[in-house]
């Protein structure tokens, strides 16, 4: 039996609004093994993006009410802090955004977005960095 690498439980992420509650995610289940393919499809503002960046405490806390349970190797995503998260995002978990101006910034150079986000994961000096980025460009 494959091992359990993402286990969600009864996801739900409102959003109370002046003209009431919006549900935009409301009782989602699902497991994901390791070595499994899975997918997310569904009509837009069926509440796909919504559920990946609950996941990932990526929407404002402040305006989100988010509850249930997902459990990544064994941790609960939703229970963690913003540190927390941030030494699993980008590192073990991620999420790829359907908007490519959501991901690189046209004003600086790619090699450049790359070498931060290795450092931002893995302590490094910046030369070691730029060479995995060009190991990543080169792939």
């Amino acid at each position: 039996m494959a091992e359990v690498l993402l286990e969600v439980k009864d996801l739900s992420v409102r959003f109370p609004t002046p003209d009431g509650v919006v549900n935009a995610v409301d009782g989602l289940s699902f497991t994901v093994s390791r070595g499994e393919t899975f997918g997310i499809v569904g009509e837009s503002g069926s509440g796909k993006s919504v559920t990946n960046l609950a996941l990932l405490g990526l929407v404002n806390r402040r305006t989100a009410q988010v509850s249930g349970q997902a459990l990544f190797k064994g941790r609960d995503l939703l229970s963690l802090t913003s540190d927390e998260l941030r030494t699993i995002r980008g590192k073990e978990i991620a999420m790829i955004f359907q908007d490519p101006f959501a991901c690189l910034h046209p004003m600086y150079r790619v090699g450049d977005q790359l070498v931060e986000a290795v450092r931002a994961h893995e302590r490094v000096p910046r030369k070691q960095a730029e060479e995995r980025a060009f190991e990543v460009l080169a792939a």
